[in-house]
Order: structure tokens, then sequence, then C-alpha cells
């Protein structure tokens, strides 16, 4: 019997790939990862509790549940050093840069899908699974079953070796089927939401968590426009291109948008109307590439966030970046986010969006 050393995480995904990979007669054994700790990370407020229990040590227990109503064992790991060092770091550096990051490709690539993989191997698995919608065939990443809940995009980053011996249980059912299964054989977390929000924040409030590691540093808010200011910001880090809530312009009632940041200046640029044109481009560069699919090619289809529809792209080359040119009506591409690559239902690859262009010229306010 071939054993399966699963990612645990105590939500419905995970417990019901537990149960798919038992029907599926593997040996099933849970590991539960804590990657972050409030204290020993300087985390001194904004930290919500259900009860007197920290969400991830409530994850933990569901977890246990889930792994003793199904009668496999349970083992707990820390990679509270390992995630700081390669993901929470890179986190607070690209905040600092005015950029937006995108931590949970980062948890894949360096925890999920190489600590992770490590420890699985101790305890001598012969495969490694987790709760993704998304595929493996043929040594192809291939997008989940649902659409609205596949999770290539956050893979996308992950070496394409450590794709090797890996399952993914629940890619080829919807997320009603993995609710339906978990309410059907009655496990524990049958009813339990999903998790929202960056991986170590969750459901905490996100300016003051980041308070707690970054020095506020308020500044102006500018009328990309008129140039002319028109309130202050709460430090760059809080904000992100095509945020349209809490901008904190003091008794503005129509509608505007965050357009860009000047970190240099400590500038935010707002636009004011319903689809501001500073939105748009038709051109990025991204670097730091991680290729999963076989050769080079000059067209394929792009995702600039997780939740944006795939628009066609055209790609060129450079010595350590790729120019990649969509569609004028694209909006909202956004430096830090990542760039992901699809040839129809196969990711084939990524990196991370570094300058934006519009009709040949670099927008100067991103």
């Amino acid at each position: 019997m071939s054993k399966v050393v699963l990612g645990l995480s105590g939500g419905v995904d995970s417990s019901v790939a537990a149960y798919i990979l038992q029907k599926q007669g593997y040996e099933v054994i849970g590991l539960f990862m804590r990657n972050w700790d409030s204290m020993a990370n300087g985390e001194f407020d904004g930290l919500e509790e259900n009860g007197n229990i920290c969400p991830q040590e409530q994850d933990y227990n569901d977890a246990k549940k889930v792994a003793d109503h199904l009668g496999i064992p349970i083992h707990r790991i820390d990679f509270i050093k390992e995630y700081w060092d390669d993901v929470f770091t890179y986190f607070l550096e690209e905040l600092k840069k005015g950029r937006t990051p995108n931590p949970d490709l980062m948890c894949n690539k360096y925890i999920k899908f190489d600590k992770f993989i490590e420890e699985a191997k101790k305890l001598g698995a012969d495969y490694i699974a987790t709760g993704h919608y998304a595929k493996i065939q043929d040594g192809k990443l291939l997008r989940g079953i649902d659409s609205n809940k596949d999770q290539t995009y956050f893979l996308a980053q992950v070496a394409k070796e450590k794709f090797k011996n890996v399952l993914f249980p629940v890619g080829d059912i919807t997320k009603d089927e993995v609710r339906d299964i978990a309410k059907k054989i009655d496990l524990p977390t049958a009813a339990k939401k999903d998790s929202t929000g960056i991986c170590f924040i969750g459901e905490r409030n996100y300016q003051r968590f980041i308070k707690n590691f970054l020095k506020t540093d308020p500044g102006d808010i500018v009328d990309v426009e008129s140039r002319e200011v028109i309130g202050k910001h709460e430090g760059l880090m809080n904000y992100t291109i095509g945020q349209r809530r809490n901008v904190g312009i003091s008794g503005q009632k129509d509608k505007h948008y965050v357009v860009g940041k000047d970190t240099k200046k400590n500038i935010l640029y707002i636009s004011f109307g319903d689809d501001p044109k500073y939105l748009y481009s038709d051109m990025c560069t991204i670097s730091n590439i991680n290729w999963l699919g076989k050769g080079h090619p000059k067209k394929c289809t792009a995702k600039f966030r997780y939740r944006s529809k795939d628009v066609p792209v055209k790609l060129e080359y450079g010595d350590d970046h790729i120019k990649v040119k969509y569609p004028a009506q694209t909006k909202g591409v956004t430096p830090g986010q990542a760039c992901v690559l699809y040839d129809g239902e196969e990711c084939i690859g990524s990196g991370f969006i570094d300058e934006i262009y519009k009709d040949g010229e670099r927008l100067w306010y991103i």
C-alpha cells in the first residue's frame, strides 16, 4: 500500500482530500503545518481570537478531529522560522517598495512544496497531497475542474520538479461536491467557512496588523489629473492599485480609485470617475520567471490577479525579463502581483510584474 502524507490544514478541502485518498486505497498520514506565531513574530495587537483559542490553534484542533474521525495519524510541524525568512520577509520588502505582494505564491514555493516535502519524506511518503483545486496530468499542471476555485494561480511559482509524486484529490470535483461529501460522511469541518485574506493575516484587520512590522509614514494623496494635493494617506503599504474603498479622502463623495504610488515622494495617486483611464495599460514587464510548460511560447493567455479573467498576450523575451503585451482594455495590472501564463487548461509558468506601460511609455504614476 502506497503511503501519502497530506497537508491537513483543518479546512474542509484537505479534510475531504484525506477521505478521497483513503477510498482510493492509500495509507494516509496527516501533517499539520504551523507557520505563524503571533508572539514569537513580534505581533502585539490586531489578533482576533475565537474564545481563548487563536485561529491557528483552532485549525489544528479541527485537523485533529478530522484525523480521529477518519482513523488516520496526524503529525504537527513548525515552519515558523522558515516562513518568516522566506515568505514574510519578502512580503515586507515588497510593501516597502510600494508594490502589492502575493505571499501565498511564496508560501507554496518555499513551504508547502519544499519544506513540507522534506518532512513528508521523513515520514516515509511515496506521495504528498494537498487540498488545492488543481490537477497534475502527464507532468503538467492543469486547472481544477471548478473554475471558481481553481488554484493554479497560487501554484505557478513552484518549481516543476516539485510536482513529482504530488496528488491533488479535489482537483477533479467542485467545491459544492466537496461540501456534499463532507456532510455525507459527517466530517467535523463540513460546515466550516473557507479562510479568506492573506495567509498569515487571516480575518484580522490588515492595517492594524501591518503597523506591528512597518513604521507608518503618512503622506500626500494627489489627484493624478490635476496634480493637486487632496488629502493625506496613512502609509503607502496600506493601499493597492484599483482600491476604491477606505482611501481616506475626507468628505469626498465622488467615486475615486487608487491608480499609483510614488515611494520616493511618498505620494498616493488617485483618479476620479466610474472607470478611470489611469487604471488601464497595454504592456508590462515580468521577472523571476518560473517555467512549468515546454518551450517559450510567443502567444498564450495570462491572469494578472487570482480573480481576473484570462486575457490573450504576446510575449517578447529579454535576458532576465519578459515583455507581456495585452489588449488596451486591460485594467489594474499591478507591480508585485503575479502574471500567470496559460496554454488552454495548462498552467505553463509565471513571473512577477515590475513595470507598467501604455502606448509605448512607462506609466509615471505607478
